[in-house]
Order: C-alpha cells, then sequence, then structure tokens
C-alpha cells in the first residue's frame, strides 16, 4: 500500500512519487476480484475507474504533443491495461527530459513532470479510494499526501464545484483523519466500503 513506503509522498520527487502511488493503484486492482461491482462514483463500475485514469490522461498528454503508447483494452483486461499504461507514465518520469516545457492549450506551459503530478498523480491517488471501496476495502493512503491535497482543493473550491467534477461535500465526524476528509471532500461516501461488505438481504 502506499503508506508502506518509508518516505513520505509529499517528500519525493515526481517520478518517486508517482512510481509509489500507482503502485498502491496496481495493488488495489490486483485485489479486485469483481469488476462490475459499484464504486462510490454512482455512475462508475470497478473497472470504469480503471478506465477513467487510462482514458483521460492520453487525451491531456496528446493536447500538449506528448503521445502515450496505446496498452491493453481496459473492457478485456483491466489489470493489463494498468500495468502498461503505468509503465509508459513512468517512462516519461523517467526519461531523458522529464522537466522539458510542456504546452497545454488551456493550462498554459509547466515542466512535463509538473503536469503529471499535479493533474495526474493525484488524481490517480484519489481514485484508488474508489477502486479499493468498489471491493469493500479501506485503503491504507498517505495521510500526510491526503491533507496537502485537500488543502490545495479547498482554495480553488467554488471553481471545482461549478466545473461538475467533484459532487457535494459528504458530512464526516469532526474527529475524521485526512483521508477520510478528502473522499468526502470530493463527494465520496467514507461509509461506502463498509455497505459493500455486507451481506445481501
Amino acid at each position: 500500500m502506499v503508506n508502506s513506503q518509508t518516505t513520505a509522498l509529499n517528500d519525493m520527487t515526481p517520478a518517486d512519487r508517482h512510481r509509489a502511488i500507482a503502485a498502491g493503484f496496481a495493488g488495489e486492482v490486483a485485489a479486485t476480484d469483481d469488476w462490475s461491482a459499484q464504486s462510490p462514483v454512482a455512475e462508475w463500475s470497478a473497472r470504469d475507474v480503471v478506465g477513467h485514469l487510462v482514458g483521460w490522461f492520453p487525451e491531456f498528454l496528446a493536447a500538449g504533443e506528448v503521445v502515450l503508447p496505446a496498452c491493453p483494452s481496459v473492457d478485456d483486461d483491466p489489470a493489463a491495461a494498468w500495468a502498461a499504461h503505468a509503465a509508459a507514465v513512468q517512462h516519461i518520469l523517467d526519461g531523458d527530459d522529464p522537466d522539458r516545457d510542456f504546452t497545454h492549450p488551456y493550462l498554459g506551459t509547466m515542466p512535463l513532470s509538473t503536469a503529471v503530478d499535479r493533474f495526474y498523480t493525484a488524481d490517480v491517488f484519489m481514485h484508488t479510494w474508489d477502486l479499493a471501496q468498489a471491493g469493500g476495502r479501506r485503503p491504507g493512503l498517505d495521510e500526510g499526501f491526503a491533507n496537502e491535497l485537500l488543502s490545495g482543493l479547498a482554495a480553488m473550491e467554488e471553481v471545482l464545484r461549478s466545473s461538475g467534477q467533484y459532487g457535494p461535500v459528504v458530512a464526516i465526524a469532526d474527529d475524521a483523519g485526512p483521508v477520510v476528509r478528502l473522499a468526502a471532500f470530493i463527494g465520496r461516501d467514507p461509509e461506502f466500503g463498509d455497505e459493500v461488505k455486507l451481506p445481501p438481504r
């Protein structure tokens, strides 16, 4: 799991942070035995969580003229699709010039590694929660990184809510930890995974 790393995610380079977070997501992929299971996102199954990550990021990079190789079909083999996709992203970050300029038509110019880290790696981290919860598991996510993401998202909450990217904040206990608070902020029900574990009536 992500929190098994000896170095906190906040202290890692973009390449190492992606490696750790992608490995955490891969662990949830390996633990998934029902790809049709409902995820905390109403319109997504477990398979759709993988499909989202494998689908949107190549399009994001292509807008800045960076091309990822095609990966296996998520419909046919979600685990193979994730493994190939994660390896391709890691190759960018471990490559000869990960900090070269990347210009996105809507976001401007920044180092490529920053674009991957800020817009994609953070998304993988948050969706690790979704895939785990679809199987009734509570993922061991890095609390410090969750807290940093939450602070950044909260600073632009009005823009995020108006974009429709996140659902309404879910009410949680005052003493909830950073991971649960992050999940609730982006509209996830922290109790969803517990409900999945319940036997059918």
